[in-house]
């Protein structure tokens, strides 16, 4: 692999240089005032970034995986009972986790290429009239398949159901890249990580928890001990810790925040969605579809190319990184050897991304795919020259 190429993989992303010089900090005391020069702005940065007044926000030295289990053993006791659709590798992974802890989860199977059904959902949720389901899982952004599920609409589907089930999303590929509106959308635990939106490196687990998942708290019995929220607000109330935490990560977050803040929320979720657009637009260039099933819920962040039947799609990825020093995306699960995954999140430019549309070409061109060079290249360069004066907009 070459550092000098940009990475075309979902996540970590590429970092910029002013994030990489934010992270290298010399060491300071942790439980000193300046410390909490660092935490409480980037608390109030990562608030801003969901689109919430009222998030508690907790950092944990982890990833989104610790994230998910932040949200559960919280929230949740031995037994209780939780709603989640299963539609790709990262919803099947937090399905595990609550198996392992003990949770009693009623499993929607979805085929791998479409979204959450928030229909489903509706009358599972209306049949509960004795409320055993305590929480509804969503995975907002399914990394493993480029689908991007509406979250909006699992709300609306609990407000129809007058059910009082807590709301938990994975926004791990979505959070601070394609629009996620806490307060607006009822979120009760949102959780993403410091790899991907915020174009940090891997090793914080980023939680945005609701009044009503607060409230949840006092009452769960499920064990925990490093990801206690209890334990980190009394620590956040004394500028600390309630252990070591990662505060060269944090200072990082802190202008990572900025970064996207000074953007703008809506520039940031239209140039992902421009960028995604070309790739989708090269995508049709070269015959080939995503796995995705309709427009309706392509991902900006991620897409998933479905390759022709018989065909390895992993070597393209072997042959990427082992030929031209580029890093794409490997199908996950089930769609394992069927697509490659090309990310265009973070810190990602029209620029960067035609490099990785040639790169593609030129390994399927290599692997004797039926693939014309520049013909994915062009469909994309016609789609970012058409839609140039959004650019320009949003550097105004």
């Amino acid at each position: 692999m070459s550092f000098q190429n940009p990475v075309f993989i979902p996540g970590p992303t590429n970092i910029p240089e002013a994030l990489r010089k934010a992270c290298d900090m010399p060491t300071i005391d942790h439980r000193s005032p300046l410390f909490g020069q660092i935490l409480h702005p980037v608390r109030e940065g990562v608030r801003k970034v969901l689109m919430s007044d009222s998030a508690e926000v907790f950092i944990f030295p982890s990833t989104g995986t610790g994230g998910w289990e932040t949200a559960l053993t919280n929230t949740l006791s031995p037994g209780d009972k939780v709603l989640a659709a299963r539609n790709g590798m990262f919803s099947h992974r937090w399905i595990d986790m609550c198996q392992r802890h003990g949770l009693d989860v009623q499993i929607v199977e979805t085929p791998w290429g479409a979204g959450i059904p928030a229909d489903r959902y509706e009358e599972i949720l209306t049949a509960d009239t004795a409320h055993e389901i305590k929480a509804v899982l969503a995975t907002h952004n399914e990394t493993a398949t480029g689908v991007r599920s509406d979250i909006g609409a699992i709300r609306k589907a609990l407000d129809a159901a007058d059910h009082p089930a807590l709301l938990f999303v994975d926004g791990v590929s979505s959070i601070g890249s394609m629009e996620f509106r806490f307060d607006d959308w009822g979120v009760d635990i949102a959780v993403t990580g410091s790899q991907k939106g915020f174009m940090l490196p891997a090793g914080l687990a980023i939680v945005g928890f609701s009044a009503r998942a607060m409230k949840a708290t006092e009452t769960a019995t499920l064990p925990r001990t490093f990801f206690d929220v209890h334990d980190m607000s009394k620590g956040y109330a004394a500028n600390a810790y309630p252990y070591t935490p990662a505060v060269g990560l944090m200072n990082g977050l802190n202008e990572a925040c900025r970064m996207l803040l000074d953007e703008g929320l809506d520039n940031v979720f239209a140039r992902h969605h421009r960028i995604a657009e070309g790739v989708r637009a090269a995508v049709r260039a070269w015959g080939m579809e995503l796995c995705a099933t309709d427009p309706s819920v392509y991902s900006d962040t991620v897409s998933a190319i479905r390759t022709p039947e018989g065909f390895n799609a992993t070597e393209i990825v072997t042959h990427a990184a082992e030929t031209y020093g580029v890093a794409f995306g490997v199908g996950l699960g089930e769609v394992a050897g069927k697509v490659f995954r090309i990310g265009h999140l973070g810190s990602l430019t029209d620029v960067m991304t035609l490099s990785g549309l040639a790169t593609a070409e030129m390994c399927m061109a290599d692997l004797g795919l039926d693939i014309q060079l520049g013909s994915g290249v062009a469909a994309a360069q016609d789609y970012y020259r058409s839609h140039r004066a959004a650019r320009k907009r949003e550097a105004a």
